[in-house]
């Protein structure tokens, strides 16, 4: 990939609009598209599912490729002491988390809201 003015002496690489850094050491949190995906910018949605007259907390909204979103499980697993999984892009945790999990997530600067009733 070509940088600024490529084919030049002036040549310079391509970096970062956020951290300025050459792209190949930029470790800005990236989606499918390239482009940066800051949490500001990925509002999720935290809500509650009966499953087997049992309760799943459900966190959808968060871009699977921007996010780490097993690493994101695990903190939450530890935090909240419960069993969860990644499924379908969405993190859902075993239990009715549903109001410590939006206090987290807007802690970590997600814009977070809970759905459903």
């Amino acid at each position: 990939m070509g940088g600024l003015f490529a084919g030049t002496s002036l040549e310079r690489p391509v970096t970062c609009e956020r951290c300025e850094q050459v792209l190949a050491r930029c470790a800005c949190p990236r989606g499918a598209d390239g482009a940066v995906k800051l949490p500001k910018d990925q509002p999720a949605r935290v809500r509650r599912e009966q499953r087997r007259g049992k309760f799943v907390t459900v966190i959808t909204g968060l871009d699977p490729a921007a996010t780490d979103l097993p690493a994101m499980l695990k903190k939450f697993k530890t935090q909240i002491g419960s069993g969860g999984t990644v499924s379908n892009g969405a993190i859902e945790l075993q239990g009715d988390h549903r109001d410590r999990m939006v206090t987290e997530l807007i802690a970590l600067g997600y814009p977070a809201k809970p759905a459903g009733g």
